[in-house]
Formats: structure tokens, sequence, C-alpha cells
């Protein structure tokens, strides 16, 4: 056994791991959900009038931002060309529409802190 690591089971390693991305995700989320909400805020503040972000919404400048340059091929970019113009799955496109970005981000927080609170619970159960 090297030192100063204790002698642990796989499952308890991959607990942690999982109990470390759910707190990520949680945190992570957690933290656009208040960003994108003081944005709309301030907006509305500056402007009188509520700045609608549908998910479809955020998960265009997401991928924008981040994954998908111009010239891309792949499954990310496929995805990216079906939030820009669908032709299959319209319902749900449409949901994607409607639903608030915010409150997408919230329940994308809600679920990882849920991951984290069952790993750390299995974790002390031992």
């Amino acid at each position: 056994m090297p030192l100063g690591i204790p002698d642990m089971k796989r499952r308890d390693v991959v607990l942690r791991i999982f109990a470390g991305v759910g707190a990520t995700i949680a945190y992570g989320f957690l933290a656009a959900f208040a960003a994108l909400v003081g944005w709309q805020s301030y907006h509305w503040f500056r402007d009188g009038e509520w700045s609608h972000v549908g998910t479809s919404d955020g998960m265009h400048m997401a991928l924008v931002r981040c994954c998908v340059k111009e010239g891309d091929m792949g499954r990310v970019t496929a995805f990216l060309q079906w939030v820009d113009a669908p032709v299959s799955w319209l319902g749900l496109h449409k949901i994607a529409e409607v639903i608030p970005a915010s409150l997408t981000l919230f329940a994308v927080s809600i679920a990882g802190n849920f991951l984290f609170i069952v790993c750390r619970d299995r974790l002390e159960r031992r």
C-alpha cells in the first residue's frame, strides 16, 4: 500500500468520482442558472422587457461558443443543425423552444445534486 493512500475498494472510488461529477454538475449549472437570470433581470431593469431565452436558444449559444467551429463535421455539428432547423423530432424542438433555459439549468443542477447526495449517502453507509 502506497504511503498516504487509504485502502479503498473500487466501489468507493467509483462512488467518490460520481459524487465529484454530481457536485460539479450541480454547482456549475446552478451558477449558469444564476448568471442567466441575472442577465435577464439586468435587461428587464434596463429595457422594461423580459428577454425569453428558450432551451434551444441556450443550447445553440453554448454549442457555438464551446464546441462547434465553422466547417466542423460530426455529431455535435449535426445536433447544432437540428437545433437551428429541425427536420425530425419537431415536437421535442417545440418543447425546447418554449421551456425557459433557466428552468432547464436549474433542473440539471438538481439532478447533479441528487447524484452527489446519493453517492455520498452510499459512501457513508459503509
